[in-house]
């Protein structure tokens, strides 16, 4: 049985209203900014360190190919849930992989160690588990680490899997150890940074 998710934790939006739609967060939620760079921004209303992500379509697609509120384009890009544990969300995925259900990336954000996936109709989710206890994530979101990559670096989640069972500790896949290389954008998000390339 699929390990089940201890919370919901954020949610992360396309948008071509950058700057409005973070100042009407601020003011709905009287959320705060916790880390912001011209592609992403990241708030939060409690102690979570982030409830709301925003990427910036303007930078991803800087040509405006795509219509401002085409249908697909802006909107929700993901929504995220925590596991308890790197075993939880580990054996999730072998769960879900023998059931030919397979993410379509698995990254380390620094932040937290996560699996995406799409449902039958494409919509994203992402399955985390926080790098840090207690207020060390909110820390690391307002830091120097997370100015310098904050995508992440992929790993591959039969090596982690093949790891653990062999007796690993979850301390060593917690931490991320190295900044490069930065991973692209999968998922919706990158199919429109790949069409403002060119690709």
């Amino acid at each position: 049985m699929p390990q089940k998710p201890i919370k919901f934790a954020h949610v992360v939006y396309r948008t071509r209203r950058f700057e409005e739609m973070i100042s009407w967060y601020e003011t709905v939620f009287g959320a705060k900014v916790q880390h912001e760079n011209p592609v992403l921004a990241f708030l939060t209303y409690d102690d979570e360190h982030h409830r709301f992500a925003f990427v910036n379509l303007a930078v991803i697609d800087p040509k405006g190919t795509l219509e401002t509120d085409r249908r697909g384009a802006v909107g929700v890009d993901h929504v995220a849930y925590t596991l308890a544990s790197v075993g939880d969300l580990i054996e999730n995925y072998a769960e879900l992989k023998a059931k030919a259900i397979t993410p379509y990336w698995c990254v380390h954000h620094g932040l937290t160690a996560s699996m995406y996936y799409a449902d039958p109709d494409g919509n994203q989710m992402e399955f985390q588990v926080d790098a840090f206890p207690g207020d060390a994530c909110n820390v690391f979101i307002q830091g120097d680490e997370m100015e310098l990559n904050p995508v992440g670096v992929e790993f591959d989640p039969e090596e982690w899997l093949a790891r653990l069972r062999g007796g690993a500790p979850e301390s060593e896949f917690r931490i991320r150890k190295t900044l490069e290389p930065v991973s692209p954008i999968r998922g919706f998000a990158g199919s429109l940074q790949g069409h403002a390339a060119g690709a």
